[in-house]
């Protein structure tokens, strides 16, 4: 049986490395320019060749996005951007503008063309007009059903793969086509700026009312009305698989490397299980409770069972939901007297009760009963961010476990 594919985010190396080390097949991931995430830290060329090389030294593949919608002046450079891109050994490209498909046919015959989401592909007679013109993938949008994706699959040529977003932040507008960051701020979010507008809390005011706010339902906090809840499809892996899904990818360039690691790990331990017997997988609802030990907001199921409804708004708040605090990435193998080096990313000290998750192992608890600075002497806590302390772990923990804290459950903005 092909098995499908695992598509993870990436912001920088480092979450691109930790993506493949908890199970990711390929990562997607922007440049320096022509992506739809200008706020993130991006990366260069150099960055993208090392990530390449990581990458295929594993099997696995990145894609590097070119998908803002451009106005003219935009195009400046382009050409030569791409060809550096295929010097730096990047497996596709994701673009929706046909302009822009155009410019990587004739100028990267050999490239494989990713459909972006922001192409708005809603049906197979679009999938079937991209794959004429040299496309290899339809990365379909977000407000299509199961039985919508599989009549697309039944009807697209044989070598189209149908990539679909199952984990991640969900878009007030048509597949990310949004006005209301430009208009409120003059960010453009189809070029890349988006401000997040939808996410901030309005009131409604009368006409003949000025100054005068009210909220849009009864509640003295206002309303957080166009704010979408978080997708999420791990309970439904052999739905999303008979739909004829190939890649099943997660949003979130713009997140922490825990949040990668924790929502890519507990997919691939949902996609492991069910290829072991097909027939037989049952959703075990520890993966879900590991997506939530991540920061969110509350989970949906977008598109792909019914339409959402009013339950499918996060009305009461923006920020996300976190109940753990990502403590410590262990960056050095048990040394000979039994202490693990890791780095410090938020706050332990000694007595911690903690939790470790490493890629394709059952999560651990422990308790940090001791704590040694880098040169030796004990120490009680670890403050500063990213110190290096030495602390002793299960012997089964290996670089790049992290270390986590429970905390009482606050929301946090992102």
């Amino acid at each position: 049986m092909e098995k499908v594919e695992l598509l993870a985010p990436a912001g920088d190396l480092e979450r691109l490395k930790i993506a493949f080390e908890y199970g990711a097949d390929a990562v997607y991931l922007g440049g320096e320019n022509f992506g739809m995430r200008t706020a993130a830290k991006n990366f260069t060329i150099e960055d993208i060749k090392e990530g390449a090389e990581f990458a295929h030294e594993r099997g696995k593949r990145i894609f590097v996005t070119v998908n803002i919608i451009p106005h003219s002046d935009d195009f400046e450079g382009f050409e030569d951007y791409i060809k550096e891109l295929d010097e730096a050994g990047v497996d596709a490209l994701i673009a929706s503008d046909p302009g822009v498909i155009q410019i990587i046919r004739d100028t990267l015959p050999n490239m494989e063309l990713h459909i972006s989401t922001q192409a708005n592909t809603t049906n197979y007679q679009t999938a079937n007009f991209w794959y004429r013109l040299g496309a290899k993938r339809v990365v379909v949008a977000r407000e299509l059903s199961f039985d919508e994706v599989k009549e697309i699959r039944e009807h697209a040529p044989e070598g189209t793969d149908i990539e679909a977003f199952v984990h991640g932040a969900m878009c007030i507008s048509y597949s990310g086509r949004c006005l209301i960051s430009n208009y409120m701020t003059g960010r453009d979010a189809n070029r890349g700026s988006c401000a997040q507008s939808c996410r901030w809390k309005y009131n409604l005011v009368e006409e003949k009312r000025p100054g005068e706010y009210f909220p849009v339902y009864e509640d003295e906090r206002g309303t957080f009305f166009f704010n979408s809840k978080d997708l999420c499809m791990i309970e439904y892996i052999p739905q999303i698989i008979d739909a004829g899904i190939t890649s099943l990818k997660i949003e979130g360039r713009m997140k922490t490397a825990y949040y990668v690691a924790t929502v890519v790990r507990a997919y691939r331990m949902a996609l492991d299980e069910y290829y072991k017997n097909p027939q037989s997988w049952k959703f075990n609802p520890m993966w879900l409770e590991e997506l939530k030990k991540g920061s969110h907001r509350h989970f949906t199921t977008g598109f792909f069972n019914e339409k959402p409804d009013e339950d499918d708004q996060n009305y009461a708040s923006a920020s996300y939901v976190r109940n753990y605090d990502f403590v410590g990435l262990v960056v050095g193998d048990k040394d000979e007297n039994g202490f693990f080096s890791v780095e410090q990313r938020n706050k332990m000290v000694v007595g911690d009760n903690i939790e470790i998750i490493g890629p394709f192992t059952d999560t651990m608890s422990a308790t940090i009963k001791e704590m040694l600075d880098e040169e030796g002497n004990p120490i009680e806590a670890a403050p500063h961010p990213r110190q290096i302390v030495k602390i002793k772990l299960p012997d089964n923990v290996g670089v790049n476990f992290m270390l986590r804290k429970e905390i009482e459950s606050k929301n946090i903005e992102e």
